[in-house]
């Protein structure tokens, strides 16, 4: 499932263009970008322990904000393939960056990061992030705690 344009993303994701999935300007939508965005993000997530301890201790992810930068317009029918890494760990807080390829043209389509928060969900307040997904992100990513790339604040 490797390809040259996604060297450097350690966790992939595939799925297939649906008809229903393109607005009457005959491409896809561009708010089905970030359905696929999230579908390749909960394909990282599900390889730490974070969904166990939200159940367990009530903190998990939520969404702060989106970027998106469209390269190429999608339609059906196509595959595309995206790559998720994370770009940068804070506190209580990452970044997850995402690139998408159509593999009928073989380029890239969309490129994009979410900011992530992490919250206790039974206070409503920020927490930090749990040290065993932290550790999952450094095996992932191949880092250290050391090497971990620091949250940059200007874009948060």
């Amino acid at each position: 499932m490797s390809h040259p344009l996604l060297k450097s993303f350690p966790v992939l994701y595939e799925t297939e263009i649906a008809w229903g999935d393109m607005d009457a300007f005959q491409h896809v939508n561009n708010a089905v970008y970030l359905r696929y965005f999230e579908s390749a993000r909960i394909r990282y997530f599900e390889q730490t322990p974070m969904f166990d301890i939200m159940k367990k201790k009530g903190v998990g992810p939520i969404v702060h904000s989106h970027r998106i930068r469209y390269r190429f317009p999608l339609t059906y029918p196509d595959r595309i393939r995206i790559g998720v890494r994370i770009i940068g760990v804070g506190q209580d807080r990452i970044r997850v960056a995402y690139r998408m390829i159509s593999l009928t043209h073989d380029v890239i389509a969309a490129e994009g990061d979410t900011t992530i928060v992490f919250l206790d969900y039974r206070t409503g307040k920020k927490a930090p992030i749990p040290p065993p997904v932290l550790t999952a992100f450094d095996d992932i990513e191949g880092w250290s705690s050391a090497q971990r790339p620091p949250f940059d604040q200007e874009r948060s």
